[in-house]
């Protein structure tokens, strides 16, 4: 499998784990020259820009890492700015509160590990 059917795969599984948790889907892969944004979801009111993080090992802490410690500052600011492209192409959206989550899965025994971090960071 390369790396991106891998990816895909595990936005499946986070799409499906966010649509359970109650949030619906509004955009997947949005992609400008920023960057991608993963998924863009809705939950209430708010606009939800979530990235995806695949980590290996048998948890979230072990082989390389915490998922949501892999989203560096370099990677922060494109999000932003890729959301910020959204919400310009989306006016209805605009206007809305918004925040970005992060959710890393890693491999678990029986069952991928999920740790869904709602307002990972700040925009600013």
């Amino acid at each position: 499998m390369n790396t991106r059917s891998t990816g895909a795969s595990y936005e499946d599984i986070a799409l499906v784990y966010l649509e359970k948790a109650g949030l619906a889907l509004l955009a997947r892969n949005f992609t400008c020259r920023y960057g991608e944004i993963d998924l863009v979801m809705s939950e209430q009111n708010v606009v939800v820009f979530v990235e995806v993080r695949y980590r290996r090992g048998a948890n979230l802490r072990g082989g390389y890492g915490d998922g949501v410690d892999s989203v560096s500052a370099r990677k922060r600011a494109k999000l932003v700015r890729a959301a910020e492209v959204f919400l310009a192409s989306h006016a209805r959206l605009a206007q809305r509160p918004c925040r970005f989550d992060v959710l890393a899965i890693a491999d678990g025994d029986s069952a991928p590990v999920i740790d869904w971090r709602r307002n990972a960071f700040e925009a600013y």
